[in-house]
């Protein structure tokens, strides 16, 4: 897989939270706190912060731009703020972007993976829908899942824990898999 080819572990989380043929994500699952979690470990990931002290705050390491538009707004965020702040304020500021779905997804439309709809509601508002072109990518993140969570003994990298923790703590598993099979492989 070439780099422009490569999914950032946020694209990776709205591919999870979108209805595929629909192009929004489903009602009541908490995917923008998954993509919160997911713009801080690539932080994390590609070093420009850091966590510090018992409290878990987040510091800056290094102010380079990461060249993605959304990581970079993240990572000025962090560097703009007056004060220190832990994961949690992060994690729960990050999902309060502004256009928080419309940013992750500008990657995944550039590439063809999704396609960008504006449709009207009530004949008075638009709003916009992003739904899927070319499935290849959401199969790649799933099947990654499927076997780190049903395959026993599986030696997973580290950044799919990460992304089926992410993925659980925001109900996001469910709508991939069935309850009673994640039920079944919790042990």
């Amino acid at each position: 897989m070439s780099d422009r080819d490569k999914l950032h572990l946020y694209e990776e989380v709205m591919l999870l939270a979108l209805k595929d043929h629909e192009g929004k994500p489903d009602f009541g699952s908490m995917y923008q706190y998954a993509i919160g979690g997911a713009l801080l470990a690539e932080l994390l990931d590609s070093n420009r912060v850091r966590l510090t002290g018992e409290k878990h705050h987040v510091s800056i390491v290094d102010t380079t731009p990461l060249g993605d538009n959304l990581l970079d707004e993240c990572l000025e965020l962090i560097h703009m703020s007056r004060k220190q702040k832990k994961t949690t304020d992060w994690v729960s500021g990050f999902a309060s972007v502004k256009d928080l779905r419309h940013k992750t997804v500008a990657g995944l439309c550039n590439r063809g993976t999704l396609r960008q709809e504006e449709r009207k509601v009530l004949l008075l508002f638009s709003r916009k829908l992003y739904p899927q072109l070319d499935p290849g990518p959401e199969r790649k993140v799933v099947e990654r899942l499927r076997e780190a969570i049903f395959t026993q003994g599986a030696n997973v990298e580290p950044r799919t824990v990460l992304l089926v923790a992410l993925a659980g703590a925001s109900d996001l598993l469910k709508m991939v898999f069935d309850k009673k099979e994640l039920k079944a492989a919790r042990p």
